[in-house]
């Protein structure tokens, strides 16, 4: 015997599914929203974090004394100095020596797996590349420190056991694989068209690199530079235990420099008492890191704007 359909029964299961959907439809967004709201508000509280502590230090340490002076003695029992110089100087020798280091073997790297290589061996090769960017920035700092420096003190003389030129190396070596891995998409990104056409007004297949590939992709190239300025800005591990803790005012790379993050983890690490300012100065140290790369990657994503070719 066929069961009865009620038609009215089904039209009124019918309309509360639809509004449980409606219902569900208003929630998503909202769901959506507050995930999405998760790192802006870790970033608000980061910074107003930086900014309050900060802003304590200051009240302590005039702005004069920490832009202008080039001596950090921040535990000094008899008269503490605070200065950030000594630091910033650090931390951009050992960047210049990690770019110098990055840059070029980098975008040689991007140019060989764009270009040059075969399918085949571009399979193989750029895992390997990327396998740099997998090891732990601390055993970076372990091979500077226990092969690199050893080996440069053989053929650099005067070169101390901890200075500015062995973890700048190791950091450009770190940093390779993101400025291959990025300027090589940018390099595939150009038409295959362009560089046909160039060959067949006779171009070499080099002439074709430096003139028509290069060009085309030179905003994603050179914003792949800028974030691995960025990259060796905020490296840690490396410079602390490579570099050494000397807040020397010095140009020299073969001496002993101290970075920003270096101090920050040598606050933290205990010999400053909560609430001191010599604690306090490891968030003005922070927050000067914070804008540095703040406008290094607005600096990357102007450039990426400003000359990106669109095909």
């Amino acid at each position: 015997m066929s069961k009865t359909v009620n038609v009215k029964e089904l039209i009124q299961k019918k309309d509360k599914l639809a509004k449980v959907k409606a219902k569900i439809e208003k929630f998503i967004p909202l769901f959506l929203f507050a995930l999405a709201s998760i790192s802006i508000l870790t970033t608000v509280g980061i910074l107003s974090t930086l900014v309050y502590e900060t802003y304590l230090f200051f009240n302590e340490v005039s702005f004069m004394q920490f832009f202008t002076t080039t001596e950090l003695r921040p535990l000094s029992p008899v008269e503490p100095k605070f200065s950030i110089l000594p630091l910033l100087v650090g931390t951009i020798m050992i960047t210049l020596v990690a770019m110098l280091v990055a840059v070029p073997i980098g975008l040689t790297t991007a140019i060989f797996l764009s270009e040059y290589a075969s399918h085949n061996t571009r399979k193989i090769l750029k895992p390997i590349i990327e396998v740099l960017a997998g090891i732990p920035t601390i055993v970076y700092g372990f091979f500077a420190f226990t092969f690199v420096t050893p080996i440069l003190r053989e053929v650099v003389p005067g070169l101390q056991s901890t200075n500015a030129l062995s973890p700048g190396i190791v950091m450009g070596i770190m940093i390779i694989p993101l400025v291959a891995s990025l300027s090589e998409d940018a390099m595939n990104s150009v038409p295959n068209a362009m560089r046909e056409g160039a060959m067949a007004l006779g171009a070499t297949k080099l002439e074709v690199t430096l003139r028509v590939v290069i060009p085309a992709a030179i905003s994603g190239i050179i914003a792949s530079f800028v974030l691995g300025i960025s990259r060796a800005l905020g490296e840690t591990m490396i410079v602390t235990i490579a570099s050494g803790s000397s807040k020397n005012f010095t140009f020299d790379i073969t001496q002993s420099m101290q970075t920003m993050t270096a101090y920050i983890v040598e606050v933290t690490s205990g010999d400053a008492a909560s609430g001191t300012t010599a604690y306090y100065s490891l968030y003005a140290v922070a927050f000067t890191l914070f804008i540095f790369t703040l406008l290094m990657n607005m600096l990357a994503r102007y450039i990426a704007r400003r000359y990106r070719e669109a095909y």
